[in-house]
């Protein structure tokens, strides 16, 4: 990586994270104001392609894979090629039977997790074990998000309900760590967020639970 276009990294990696929060903002107020339509919806999800899938596969390219040669552009190819089959799955499903849960991260918090982690790196270039990580973030992070593992929407949290002190807490400590430490904040709620489903699933594997059946599953809406 350049050393003179790193501050050009640092604003791509935040206008992603400020992409996907208004992505998940655009589909309601379509709903509320009664503009949605179909022609919308498609549109929608070529944005999500150009805004989720081409833009961190361009950055993680052009951050240091570039240097690693074939494997260094297969990578993110692989990364936009899942991102637009996700998304094309999402839109062939009619029916929406379990609106807490996306089937297979959401194409908005896998681009956050790429960006995050760009985000995070030191000023001065990483060596070879960086373009290794990056590498793995794009290809893991890809494959996850034409899994079937079950990511909780937020959308489907209901703000208005009481919460417990106990919730409470774990709020007011994310905000102060993003208050702090805002860049090392961000990678490590991407990496829960990602990881969590699975890891929860080599758990009952290695217990011995069968896995739940996810492909019967449909989604709520990534918008």
């Amino acid at each position: 990586m350049v050393r003179g276009l790193r501050g050009d990294f640092n604003v791509a990696a935040i206008l992603v994270a400020g992409a996907a929060i208004l992505d998940s903002l655009d589909g309601r107020i379509a709903r509320l104001t009664g503009t949605e339509s179909e022609f919308g919806r498609e549109f929608d999800s070529l944005a999500d392609v150009l805004t989720f899938g081409f833009v961190p596969a361009l950055l993680a390219y052009l951050w240091g894979l570039d240097t690693l040669g074939r494997l260094g552009w297969l990578a993110p190819l692989f990364y936009l090629v899942c991102c637009a089959t996700r998304l094309a799955r999402y839109n062939v499903k009619v029916q929406q039977v379990d609106r807490r849960y996306f089937v297979g991260i959401p194409s908005p918090a896998a681009a956050c997790m790429v960006a995050s982690l760009l985000l995070f790196a030191p000023e001065d270039d990483w060596k070879v074990w960086g373009n290794i990580l990056v590498l793995a973030t794009v290809l893991v992070v890809g494959g996850l998000m034409v899994s079937t593992f079950r990511y909780l929407s937020f959308g489907s949290i209901d703000l208005r309900q009481r919460w417990s002190y106990r919730g409470a807490i774990w709020w007011a400590a994310g905000l102060l760590a993003f208050a702090f430490r805002p860049t090392a904040a961000l990678l490590a709620a991407a990496i829960v967020y990602t990881g969590l489903p699975p890891a929860a699933w080599a758990i009952r594997r290695l217990r011995g639970k069968p896995r739940r059946d996810e492909q019967s599953e449909t989604e709520p809406s990534e918008a």
